[in-house]
């Protein structure tokens, strides 16, 4: 098996004996490690292949700077900052093959920072005693980010902890071993969709655009994946997309904290990335099921999709506020946008005869988003449902044109 080295961080000041325990198991399984300390005050039992002056310096700024702030917030930024230049470098200087950070809060903080640092597809580990908390602002997790519990994690090792860090070893160094990472030669499109219990398009979409020379990407528009499709939109990894569940939009506008953030539906648009949009399921707004029912929808019809995730439909008033914030965040695309309309429909729910149908929701809405859209955008109104093969047919025309004319490669 292909020796693979794994980078550990942590602040070995405080969390020596753990992070010496994560390298043992590693080599202890055939891999190499090389380790970067990112404390402040103390200093690691033994010498680190990286030291905190070197991640400081890293960053454009020292050790003593850090401790003269007199500050922990200020000094671990600077310590994050200079964690991921440097981790960035070594990893373009082909020094390691993934990455684990371990510690609390201060590490973990450092280590959202570092994940960014570092492409799509190298594997990111991060062991902290606050993995999957409120703590975590989702809109700085890398879209390919790994977390693990680790249980049992302050002052020193025991059976608890030992079982967290084992795992996180070896899921680290497999992950290096198994990872087959993107081909950064074949033009990649980026597709938004639900499940095919409401949006059925990826089902021609896909295999037409792969037989055209393309790979397709769809991202599960329910928050976190909207996230990791905005991030990667915005590192300009697209050839073009096909933005076809904006649901998130509306939760989003609607306060849900199932978001995908206040910049859905702008970063392909800001760097140029051409775009396909349709509205899917644009009526709907996602909330957790399994918390009490906020009392601004008691009086809405829902959809309990099952127990983690609740629909809320949404009223005229409220389909238009939505209608407008798409116009709001196309208007800040340079590149192409089309939007498709489709007028019997926008998800399996409310096709007419279907529970959720609101024709005349369906209606002020489409009216609405075409008397705001901006000039950039250009409408096309398709007399079909979202789920319909004309919609697909439609999608595909467009984008064909612009291949056509050279505006997708």
């Amino acid at each position: 098996m292909t020796n693979k080295t794994i980078l550990v961080i942590g602040t070995y000041d405080t969390k020596d004996d753990e992070l010496g325990f994560l390298a043992d198991v590693i080599h202890a399984q055939g891999g190499q490690v090389i380790m970067m300390d990112v404390s402040v005050l103390g200093d690691p039992s033994k010498p680190t292949d990286y030291s905190k002056h070197d991640v400081a310096q890293e960053g454009g700024s020292s050790i003593e700077v850090a401790i003269a702030s007199g500050n922990e917030n200020h000094a671990m930024q600077i310590m994050a900052k200079g964690a991921a230049l440097l981790t960035a470098r070594l990893f373009t200087d082909g020094r390691f093959d993934g990455m684990i950070v371990l510690g609390g809060t201060m590490a973990t903080d450092l280590a959202l920072d570092v994940c960014y640092a570092l492409p799509l597809g190298v594997p990111k580990y991060i062991v902290s005693t606050v993995s999957f908390s409120p703590l975590i602002p989702a809109e700085r997790l890398a879209p390919d980010t790994q977390m693990i519990l680790w249980a049992g994690g302050l002052y020193g090792l025991n059976s608890v902890c030992k079982a967290s860090l084992s795992q996180a070893a070896g899921a680290v160094l497999g992950a290096a071993r198994a990872v087959q990472m993107p081909d950064p030669d074949k033009p990649l499109i980026g597709m938004t969709s639900l499940g095919t219990s409401a949006l059925k398009y990826v089902i021609p979409l896909k295999p037409a655009l792969e037989a055209r020379g393309f790979e397709v990407a769809v991202f599960h528009a329910t928050g976190m994946g909207g996230r990791a499709f905005e991030s990667l939109a915005g590192q300009g990894t697209f050839a073009c997309v096909f933005d076809l569940c904006t649901q998130e939009l509306g939760n989003h506008v609607n306060g849900s904290n199932i978001s995908a953030g206040a910049d859905r539906l702008t970063n392909a648009g800001l760097n140029g990335t051409p775009q396909i949009v349709a509205p899917g399921c644009y009526d709907l707004v996602d909330i957790v099921g399994w918390k009490p029912l906020p009392d601004k929808w008691s009086d809405h019809m829902k959809h309990e999709h099952n127990r983690l995730l609740t629909s809320i439909v949404l009223d005229d008033d409220e389909r238009k506020s939505v209608a407008r914030a798409h116009s709001e965040q196309l208007a800040k695309a340079t590149g192409p946008v089309a939007m498709l309309l489709p007028e019997h429909g926008l998800g399996e729910w409310d096709r007419a005869g279907a529970d959720l149908h609101n024709q005349a929701g369906l209606d002020a809405f489409l009216l609405e988003l075409e008397n705001t859209l901006p000039s950039n955008v250009v409408a096309h109104r398709i007399d079909c449902h979202i789920n319909d093969p004309a919609f697909a047919d439609k999608a595909l025309k467009v984008f064909d044109g612009w291949r056509a004319s050279g505006l997708v490669a």
